[in-house]
């Protein structure tokens, strides 16, 4: 009896400790709430890769000039990405002080690390702009040799059908809406749902349903302890946050 008593509670530990490990972290636009950082920066870029995130997240516009730029937002300190040339925005500075940084650079700093680079292109204001951003992304990413770091994901259905169509076969490719479900997901070619907490917590069995179809579930933005660890009891495979640390220690602790 105490033999199978042993048996059973390594199993549960060993099943608890799977959990937890299926649960990666992906710093949401780099590990940037800390000195000398800032949103969507190199610096942010590599203080995600110096605390072992699974993945660094980070945001692409293609500029008036076909250039990409890492930003979040459409303007940024009055100028808008796709109406302003690339040597104009790369004129603006971040809160740390550094320009705004090219994708060519950003991935160049990338390809001296090891974290996974999760890069979101932004919607676009037509689809022809958006398949010429994913082109030369697509393109840029194999002559830098990041192919097998890269994941790419999007509100955009069409930037995510023309990820597929064009990155190496398997690259993992997520879409960010929320409206699609797993099965139209898997159809779609999608590696899996990259959705809002809310679209999850208002239908846990999304997450079950794509487990089910081999997909793959991403959490965003997720920042406090509450909602870390139900992502981690309902077994999603990523959470996306604003704070890393405090994401890790939690899965630590499980």
């Amino acid at each position: 009896m105490n033999i199978k008593r042993l048996f059973f509670a390594g199993a549960f530990a060993l099943f608890v400790s799977q959990i937890s490990a299926q649960t990666n972290v992906i710093a949401h636009r780099g590990f940037w709430k800390t000195d000398g950082s800032a949103q969507n920066s190199i610096a942010a870029l590599v203080k995600a890769d110096s605390i072992n995130c699974y993945g660094s997240e980070f945001d692409v516009w293609l500029t008036k000039d076909n250039k990409l730029i890492v930003n979040h937002d459409a303007s940024f300190m009055g100028q808008r990405m796709e109406d302003s040339n690339y040597e104009q925005l790369q004129k603006l500075r971040l809160k740390n002080g550094e320009t705004m940084p090219g994708l060519s650079d950003y991935l160049a700093e990338a390809s001296k690390l090891k974290t996974k680079l999760i890069l979101e292109l932004k919607e676009q204001s037509s689809a022809e702009r958006e398949s010429e951003a994913v082109k030369k992304i697509v393109a840029m990413v194999h002559d830098m040799k990041l192919e097998d770091r890269m994941e790419y994901i999007s509100f955009s259905k069409h930037a995510v059908k023309e990820f597929i169509r064009l990155a190496p076969q398997n690259t993992p490719v997520y879409y960010l809406k929320g409206d699609l479900s797993p099965a139209q997901l898997k159809e779609l070619g999608a590696s899996g749902a990259d959705y809002h907490l809310s679209v999850f917590q208002k239908n846990p069995q999304l997450i079950t349903e794509c487990h089910q179809l081999g997909l793959k579930v991403n959490v965003w933005t997720v920042n406090n302890t509450e909602d870390f660890q139900w992502c981690i009891t309902n077994q999603v495979d990523f959470i996306t946050t604003n704070e890393p640390i405090s994401l890790q220690n939690v899965l630590k602790n499980k």
